[in-house]
């Protein structure tokens, strides 16, 4: 199989596709790939490491998507990028199409078999390919959080770890997932208060039983999340329903229940937010600020430490590349539960129910 590794042009994305060992690997089962020149440099790798490693460099995208079978990349395609997806071609990437009907219908217009990283699911209902940047953005979040705290950047001016004789700042955590753990292992470090909600008593069990005394569990339910916000310093939103929109457990007029400076980092705007005003933002300009609180919503955090997230990213992602490609999407989906299931879009059709009730589709075709 032809698999292409395009460069990432989403704003401030420098993460790839692939590392080059995952390249070597690839060429080591005899198949051809094709990296756009300059696609590694954010992460850390070279051309040279790419040729290395036994790809052949092309110079532009527009190249690499008409020559490959497969694309391999990171973030969902772009407006500049849909006339370039052939039909046919496997699509290989996060897209998260609940947060965007426009990409999806441009998916759907284009043909091609579009699967998902976050929707491939093992049989203990874990995400293995979200799991990783999941555990970047979780942890990450706390490290922007405990910035835009910062009186200069808004912030209530609460150091989160305190010093002695003042109490430490409050971190809410909303969900005890892979990013919700993450986010309060983290502010827990940092010797914060966190308290962490979730539906899921087992997982409330799990990190009662992990986490040290000063991270305190309880279920959440609009009442709890409206008590706690009116008092907690930072708040993490982690929710994240399979392949749908998140839930707005923080709705607009929950806001002025909160103290001025409050900092809010919705990690669930991939999947549309879990706060209400939630909107997308960039690396570039990442924080906006509502009703005296502060919202930090990019859209790609891990890709701020593109190094560490690629390398995460690949470990991952190449064993479900080299099935893909030693076998065609079709046979490796067939003989694989977990890559099956994250087939979004085949040629037209819409294979993922989430995706049709986000958006209120009476059929696949919409």
């Amino acid at each position: 199989m032809i698999i292409g590794v395009p460069k990432e042009i989403k704003n401030n994305e420098s993460r790839v596709g692939m590392t080059p060992a995952g390249i070597y690997e690839l060429v080591k089962n005899n198949h051809t790939v094709y990296v756009q020149s300059t696609a590694g440099e954010g992460s850390g790798f070279f051309d040279e490491d790419y040729i290395e490693a036994g790809a052949t460099i092309m110079a532009t995208i527009e190249e690499v998507y008409l020559s490959s079978d497969m694309i391999v990349k990171v973030k969902e395609p772009i407006e500049p990028e849909y006339h370039l997806i052939q039909k046919g071609q496997v699509i290989f990437t996060y897209f998260h199409f609940a947060s965007s009907e426009k990409l999806t219908r441009a998916m759907i217009a284009s043909g091609a078999i579009c699967i998902a990283y976050e929707t491939v699911e093992d049989e203990d209902g874990s995400l293995p390919l979200l799991t990783p940047m999941s555990e970047v953005a979780g942890r990450m979040a706390i490290q922007q959080g405990a910035k835009y705290l910062e009186k200069p950047e808004k912030g209530r001016g609460v150091l989160l770890g305190g010093v002695p004789g003042v109490p430490p700042g409050k971190v809410l955590v909303l969900g005890a997932g892979i990013v919700g753990t993450q986010a309060a292992k983290m502010a827990a470090g940092l010797g914060a208060h966190v308290t962490i909600l979730d539906i899921n008593m087992k997982r409330l069990r799990y990190i009662n039983d992990v986490m040290p005394s000063h991270v305190v569990t309880e279920f959440s339910n609009e009442f709890n999340i409206r008590k706690h916000i009116k008092t907690h310093d930072l708040i993490i939103g982690g929710v994240v329903l399979k392949g749908a929109k998140a839930p707005n457990l923080i709705t607009r007029d929950m806001l002025r229940s909160m103290r001025p400076g409050t900092v809010i980092v919705d990690v669930a705007v991939d999947q549309g937010g879990c706060v209400e005003t939630t909107r997308p933002t960039t690396h570039e300009d990442p924080v906006y600020i509502i009703d005296d609180v502060v919202h930090y919503s990019v859209a790609n955090m891990p890709g701020a430490v593109p190094y560490t997230s690629t390398m995460a990213l690949t470990n991952v992602t190449l064993p479900y590349v080299l099935a893909l490609a030693n076998k065609g999407w079709f046979k490796a989906c067939e003989d694989d539960l977990s890559l099956h299931k994250g087939l979004n879009i085949i040629e037209g059709e819409v294979a993922y129910k989430e995706i049709i009730e986000t958006f209120q589709w009476d059929t696949a075709l919409a």
